[in-house]
């Protein structure tokens, strides 16, 4: 085997450049160069050479810099001394002291309670693949630990979407230039998926129109020609309405239906439930606006529909997606290479799973599954009790939904927590032990993306910071400190590279690792300006866009696709209590926790905000720059009042995610989100949540 240790390319004191990776949670998986001088990075651009990077990077990536060398990086193991939370004090350790306090704790755990006791945490902190999950998958599954269903953003969503159309894929996007109608549906483009956004405004200039569908106004929406601002978790109901529009009017590819769907009686008898006069009241917009939008789209050729998980973060957040992904069969736009729909692009991608995790490493009969969702529950109820932890790529004290329950079981005196981080984050203040960990300019990864068709490779640009591992170096070693003597333990980190993808697949034709490493991107090998389901062909059983699924049946779901009300909006009970509908998507300048701690970051964000519209903000006496309290059953946080007319009457929108301890009162959005789980996938449901709001005077 190769060199386990993982070293950066040649250290040169001469300034140079090296090619990486944005490995963030982000659909555009940005190719990047790297500018190094005298061992630090001194500037990240987008690569020219990547089409869907184009030389371009959000602002968030483009001073990166900044991250890597942060004051406040984790450099050295350390061991709390003293109390857990806030103001925590820790102490150096060596690595070997760190890793056999871990072994020696996990071992007396597992030998009094079994190590279902312990359980993983970790989500897309880092989303390459080696980063996400390779070593770390393979010595949690051989230490027989408590398995991990990471359904924090996507699982509901990507369940309901593939009982549609089989898989996580759909229109290229390199295509969609060509479309002449976009509709960007629970996509705020602008902040989360820039590069999509300037393919889009193409389109624009060659003649297409751009409609928003969300419940706020946002900047994605500012630039959009139409704004549909529905009420949070009606999607689905608006996705019926225009069916029953389309199947009324006749607006439908009747050869396309008949040959290249399954279903479709069935799907119209329920749409005819949905007339316009109906959804209209369910998503509190006009009648007229519903039967506009079926007509745009029954009409215009090529059609697409750009849609993101924030639609499935409420009860019916699996099917929304499900139905949603239905129209474009119903109107043929799959026939053309701009039209169709995507949510994400990684099913395309030929990724080795079994062989980066070796699930066959776990003991029989499979240990028990931990949601990731609902954390807090789990570890103040859960049967056997959770007595260890072991947290990286995520900082669940500050996302994890319901706060009060997470933190309460986090700063359990017996459960033994181990964080692996750059920073102090909220959950490491929580630790008995804190790791520090590489940034991705200080390793090697290789990623797929769900926002594009490109494999890239990222090579570590600078020697890791202080004694800072990667995920990968550390549960090697772990794996070692446990006697653990499977010959996969010894992989290096470019054969973890080398068993990422299966390279025999049609779609990697032509590419090997070796060509990959060289290059630093490579587009799968799918042709360019095609229509993938032009004529069928979905990865569905029955190879047919699925308006009916036996997949869903057999989960004991509903068959078709239907409106799943919210648990918590204007018709439930609770709104005469708590009568405004609570989202919390991401502030500009974090992507969920990560960026939250940067000096010029929050500096611009000023501090944690709640926008209002005019009308509710006048209820309430609340003027602009007040602070207010929002709160419901489950807690409170305290935030700056925007008042606008950027969300619609009825829903308030608060800017997410603030640390915890960077925060005015010491906490977040999270303290009255719900930890219930979506119809199916077993999703967060953030979006879902009720509150009041009121001045803190």
């Amino acid at each position: 085997m190769s060199q386990t240790i993982p070293t950066a390319s040649p250290i040169s004191s001469a300034t140079h450049s090296v090619r990486g990776a944005c490995p963030h949670d982000c659909p555009d998986t940005c190719a990047l160069e790297v500018t190094v001088s005298d061992g630090r990075v001194v500037r990240v651009a987008g690569a020219v050479d990547h089409a869907p990077t184009a030389g371009a990077l959000c602002t968030k990536v483009a001073f990166y810099p900044e991250r890597i060398h942060h004051p406040d990086r984790l450099l050295y193991p350390m061991r709390r001394v003293g109390g857990k939370g806030p103001g925590a004090r820790f102490e150096r350790i060596s690595w070997e002291r760190a890793l056999a306090t871990i072994a020696d704790r996990f071992r007396a755990i597992a030998s009094e309670h079994g190590a279902e006791a312990i359980v993983p945490y970790s989500y897309a902190g880092n989303s390459g693949l080696l980063g996400y999950g390779s070593m770390d998958r393979r010595f949690f599954h051989r230490l027989g630990a408590s398995q991990l269903d990471r359904t924090i953003c996507a699982s509901a969503g990507a369940l309901g979407y593939r009982g549609t159309i089989g898989g996580s894929v759909g229109f290229d996007v390199e295509n969609v230039v060509d479309a002449r109608l976009i509709i960007i549906w629970g996509s705020n483009s602008v902040v989360s998926n820039l590069h999509f956004w300037r393919l889009a405004q193409e389109a624009r200039r060659r003649g297409a129109r751009l409609i928003a569908i969300d419940p706020c106004r946002t900047a994605t929406a500012d630039k959009c020609d139409q704004h549909l601002a529905l009420l949070p978790g009606t999607d689905s109901a608006l996705a019926f309405g225009l069916m029953h529009v389309l199947i009324r009017d006749d607006l439908l590819d009747h050869d396309y239906i008949a040959r290249c769907t399954l279903g479709f009686e069935a799907l119209k008898e329920r749409a005819m439930q949905y007339p316009p006069a109906r959804v209209a009241a369910i998503c509190g917009i006009g009648e007229g606006q519903v039967e506009q939008l079926a007509q745009a789209y029954g009409s215009t050729t090529p059609a697409a529909i750009r849609t993101n998980y924030g639609i499935n973060r409420t009860a019916g957040g699996g099917m929304a997606l499900r139905a949603v992904s239905c129209l474009p069969a119903l109107i043929g736009a799959w026939r053309h290479p701009a039209g169709g729909i995507l949510l994400s692009s990684s099913g395309n991608y030929p990724v080795a799973t079994a062989v980066l995790e070796r699930p066959e490493l776990m003991p029989t009969p499979a240990p028990r599954t931990i949601n990731m969702s609902t954390i807090g529950h789990d570890l103040l109820r859960a049967q056997p009790p959770i007595r260890a932890l072991f947290v990286y790529n995520s900082n669940p004290v500050a996302v994890a939904p319901q706060s009060a329950e997470v933190v309460a079981g986090f700063a359990r005196a017996d459960l033994f927590t181990v964080v692996h981080d750059l920073f102090q984050t909220d959950t490491a203040d929580y630790a008995d032990i804190v790791l520090p960990a590489t940034s991705h300019m200080e390793q090697l990864d290789i990623h797929k993306s769900y926002g594009h068709l490109h494999v890239q490779v990222n090579q570590p640009a600078i020697a890791a910071l202080g004694e800072a591992l990667p995920n990968t170096e550390l549960f090697r070693r772990l794996a070692r400190q446990f006697g653990f003597n499977e010959a996969c333990f010894a992989d290096s980190d470019e054969d973890l590279c080398r068993q990422a993808f299966d390279w025999n697949d049609p779609r990697m034709a032509g590419l090997s690792w070796d060509k990959l490493k060289l290059a630093g991107h490579a587009r799968l090998n799918l042709p360019r300006g095609a229509a993938p389901f032009a004529e069928g062909g979905f990865p569905t059983p029955s190879g047919k866009c699925e308006f009916t699924s036996e997949t869903m049946a057999s989960l004991g779901l509903d068959p078709l696709p239907d409106f799943v009300a919210p648990r918590e909006w204007r018709q439930s009970p609770l709104a005469a209590e708590f009568p405004l509908a609570l989202i919390t998507p991401p502030a500009r300048n974090f992507l969920n926790t990560s960026f939250a701690n940067s000096s010029r970051f929050l500096a611009q964000e000023k501090s944690p905000t709640v926008h209002l519209h005019p009308v509710d903000a006048a209820a309430r006496a609340i003027v602009d720059g007040v602070t207010v309290r929002v709160f419901n059953c489950r807690g409170e946080f305290r935030a700056r009042a925007v008042v606008s007319d950027r969300p619609r009457p009825g829903v308030a929108m608060a800017t997410s995610i603030w640390w915890r301890k960077l925060s005015p009162d010491g906490r977040n959005c999270n303290q009255v989100t719900s930890q219930a789980l979506t119809d199916m996938g077993g999703g967060a449901t953030f979006y879902d949540c009720l509150v009041e709001i009121a001045r803190a005077d």
